[in-house]
This record gives C-alpha cells, sequence and structure tokens, in this order.
C-alpha cells in the first residue's frame, strides 16, 4: 500500500496570544488538515509555540513574583504548558471540523520530549528571544542565575534570549508511531518539543527552545512518512536575487543546496524551513517537502502551490 503519512508543520499564523482569538484561528487550521484527511491521508501536527511559550514563561515569572513562594517555571515546564494548551485548541477545532463532514477519526496531543545535545553550539550562542523586556535591575538578577540576557536600544530594555538546538531523538516516538499506524490523528512535538539531556536513566528540561522545522523534519524521518508540509503565511519562499524578489517553485534537492550555500536565507526565518526541509527529503527514498499558505494545504499536497523540495 502507497505511503500517506505526512507531517504537518503549523506556523504561528495558525495561533494567536489572544485566547478568543486563538480559538477562532485554528478554525482555519483545523479545515486545512481536514482536507488532508479527507484525502485519506495519516497526519501528524507538529506546531510553532513562539508566542505562547513566552506568554506562559512571562505570567509564571509575575506570579513567582506576587507569591515569594513560588519558584520561576523552567523552559521546559513552560514548553509543556504549550504543548497541552495548544493541543487542546487544535484537538477540539478538528474533532468539531472533521464531525461536520462525517468523519469520525480520535484526535490525540502527545505531549513530547526531545532529545538535545549538551554540547550543542547553540548553547554558546543563544538566538530566541523568550518573555517580556525587563528592567536592569531584572536582566542582573536573570544574569546572576546564569541566564543570558541582551540590551534593546530601540526598545530601551533587556531581554532573556535562549539557545534553540537542533534534534537528536525523539522519546515519545513509539507511542506516536503506533496511533499513526492505527490511523488516528496526532499532535506530536508541539513547539519543536521539550528539549532534555539524558542524565543516565533521567530526563532533564533543557533551557532553550527547539525550532519546530527541523523537529517536524525529524518527527518524519522517523516516521518515514511520505511528504513534509510546512504550513506558513506566504503561499511561496521568497528570496531577493539580482535586486528583485524571486518565487521559489519547484526545487531539486541539489538546487535547494545551492541557495543555502549562497545564503540566500534568512538565518532566523527563512533558512530553518528550507534546510529541514532538505534534510527530510535527502534522508529517504520518494519523498517531498512542501511549504505554503495554511489555507493551501491541499493545493500544496496535489502540487499545484508552493516551494516544493523532492
Amino acid at each position: 500500500m502507497k505511503n500517506k503519512k505526512i507531517v504537518v508543520a503549523l506556523g504561528r499564523n495558525a495561533f494567536s496570544e489572544s485566547f478568543p482569538k486563538q480559538q477562532e484561528r485554528v478554525k482555519t487550521a483545523a479545515k486545512a488538515i481536514a482536507d488532508l484527511v479527507a484525502e485519506k491521508y495519516d497526519v501528524i501536527i507538529t506546531h510553532s509555540n513562539g508566542p505562547q511559550v513566552g506568554m506562559i514563561q512571562t505570567a509564571m515569572t509575575e506570579y513567582s513574583r506576587l507569591d515569594p513562594n513560588r519558584t520561576v517555571a523552567p523552559m521546559s515546564i513552560c514548553g509543556a504548558m504549550s504543548q497541552g494548551y495548544i493541543g487542546f485548541d487544535l484537538q477540539n477545532a478538528i474533532r468539531t471540523e472533521l464531525l461536520s463532514r462525517g468523519i469520525y477519526k480520535p484526535v490525540s496531543t502527545i505531549i513530547t520530549q526531545v532529545r538535545v545535545d549538551p554540547f550543542d553550539r547553540a548553547f554558546n550562542a543563544p538566538s530566541k528571544i523568550i518573555g517580556r523586556l525587563m528592567t536592569k535591575e531584572e536582566a542582573e538578577n536573570e544574569r546572576k542565575k546564569g541566564n543570558y540576557v541582551e540590551y534593546e536600544e530601540d526598545q530601551d530594555g533587556y531581554r532573556r534570549i535562549i539557545a534553540s538546538p537542533k534534534p537528536i531523538d525523539i522519546y515519545e516516538i513509539d507511542a506516536i508511531k503506533a496511533l499513526v499506524d492505527a490511523h488516528q490523528l496526532v499532535i506530536a512535538a508541539g513547539g519543536g518539543g521539550i528539549p532534555v539531556l539524558e542524565q543516565r536513566t533521567g530526563l532533564k528540561g533543557a533551557s532553550a527552545v527547539i525550532e519546530k522545522d527541523y523537529t517536524a523534519a525529524k518527527l518524519a524521518d522517523m516516521l518515514d512518512a511520505s511528504a513534509l508540509l510546512i504550513l506558513t503565511s506566504s503561499d511561496y519562499m521568497t528570496i531577493e536575487k539580482d535586486g528583485q524578489e524571486t518565487t521559489l517553485g519547484n526545487l531539486t534537492t541539489a538546487q535547494a543546496e545551492q541557495l543555502i550555500a549562497d545564503g540566500y536565507f534568512d538565518p532566523v526565518t527563512s533558512l530553518p524551513k528550507i534546510d529541514a526541509s532538505l534534510s527530510f527529503v535527502l534522508a529517504g527514498q520518494g519523498r517531498r517537502a512542501i511549504i505554503t499558505h495554511l489555507s493551501k494545504a491541499k493545493e500544496g499536497i496535489r502540487g499545484k502551490v508552493g516551494t516544493i523540495i523532492q
């Protein structure tokens, strides 16, 4: 039987920092997912948690200031909270959309831990902003705790910056596989997964946020999916070439590699999408990666729109 497993990575445009707005926005994501289910794909969903994990971290930090008996929540716990919160909204929206189409399919969220390397170079060069603006006194307190803080001149305040290491392994992969093999819909590795370090038989949360596109590619590879679908706010990826904006349609792996080598992609925004897509396609046979707009999922998987690497 033809492999019809697809990993869908939802970008931040599927969500919101406002609770009511997020419940509305996930309805668009639910329609995109339901379209894929109607096409007889086994769908595994992963998602961004950029604004949400920062919102949770800020809230927990403020709570600890109000009550000295409460400790500040580590990033790993904030990541776990964001997986549960976003998963809850997605589960309900997708279930409702499927039932409205006469489709019954269980939808589950797996709280997912992702192994990272303690010697990953990202820990020496933090790149992800987290939480609210801080005063100089607050920033000094963060530095005393061993956290990295930078001053933002245009904001006249300080921001905490954390590492973004690469994913090595996904601990809940067997549970995810079991659900996918039973043709259930799975939400997993939200926000890139909870970054953890192995300590003998235990796992310790790392102060980091994993780039969700790399985890999506890792998840798709470990499941031997036929496709990786990264849903964003644009129909196509674009680059600036010879002073003009160039739209990227179908790309071979060699073309994608050359564009990366030539430095056409922003290291924070566009590079992870292309690089993760390329790594997934190169790791197996007959694979493809599609990067397109959230509302164009069905057209993207049919090859009618999007930046497609194969």
